[in-house]
């Protein structure tokens, strides 16, 4: 029997080109920064080389804590000190020849350049989101916003002109605003450690990066168009409304 691999067989992506609305041309064309190389941003870079896009930045300031190794596919145990940034782009590269992962090492208010497509927010606190939403908003860039507590995770995808991160925000977001916490314990911890679980993380970087698909397929109108939770407990989802804020600092001027 011949066993000999076929065309299609051949085909690192056949089987994504066999989505209707997927276009690989435009995936792999389009420039990508991840915002956050903890648990979401390893399993969002990890889906966005194997889904086929090619030119990706990742950008964190922290390194890696023993805490990290039971969600975060790129680490290891001898990792302990290392810029997870550098990690990611390093080992995720690996995943396919022709990805060019780079990393950027710092904080993403340090960011020079938005020279980009889609950002995608893999981040442990309010005042980093409402800064990349700012820039999305403002430079006119998708951003898809992805956060996970525990057993239960959020997506929301900013499309330019729509309702955005802040949009959305109350009260308690406002105080929570300027409070920073990181996972490695760096700096001054203010608020708990929050409970986090890889099965939950797998499940909204999948979703971001689908999102990020549909975006640079040029099929935005197939995007969450309100904020979508997702419960592992009660394996559920639901969705709620997103309406622009009249008053948004990021809508008006």
């Amino acid at each position: 029997m011949d066993r000999s691999i076929g065309q299609a067989d051949g085909d690192r992506h056949d089987r994504q080109k066999r989505i209707e609305w997927v276009d690989m041309d435009r995936i792999r064309s389009v420039r990508v920064l991840v915002v956050g190389a903890g648990a979401l941003g390893n399993e969002a870079v990890k889906n966005l080389v194997l889904s086929g896009f090619r030119r990706i930045d990742v950008i964190d300031m922290d390194t890696v804590d023993m805490s990290n190794l039971s969600r975060c596919l790129f680490f290891s145990a001898d990792d302990r000190g290392l810029s997870k940034s550098v990690l990611v782009a390093e080992r995720a590269g690996t995943l396919d020849p022709k990805a060019d992962v780079r990393a950027i090492e710092g904080g993403v208010q340090e960011l020079d350049s938005w020279d980009y497509d889609i950002v995608l927010g893999c981040l442990d606190n309010i005042a980093a989101r409402l800064h990349v939403n700012s820039h999305c908003c403002f430079y006119r860039i998708p951003y898809v916003d992805g956060g996970t507590d525990g057993m239960r995770g959020k997506v929301q995808t900013v499309l330019p002109g729509g309702p955005c991160l802040q949009c959305a925000m109350n009260r308690s977001h406002v105080r929570e605003a300027e409070r920073r916490f990181s996972c490695t314990g760096g700096g001054t911890v203010y608020v708990p450690r929050m409970a986090s679980d890889i099965t939950t993380t797998a499940v909204i970087a999948a979703m971001q990066v689908r999102e990020a698909m549909k975006i640079a397929s040029g099929h935005p109108e197939l995007c969450i168009s309100n904020i979508s939770y997702y419960d592992g407990t009660l394996c559920d989802s639901f969705t709620v409304a997103a309406d622009i804020d009249p008053g948004c600092p990021n809508h008006t001027g």
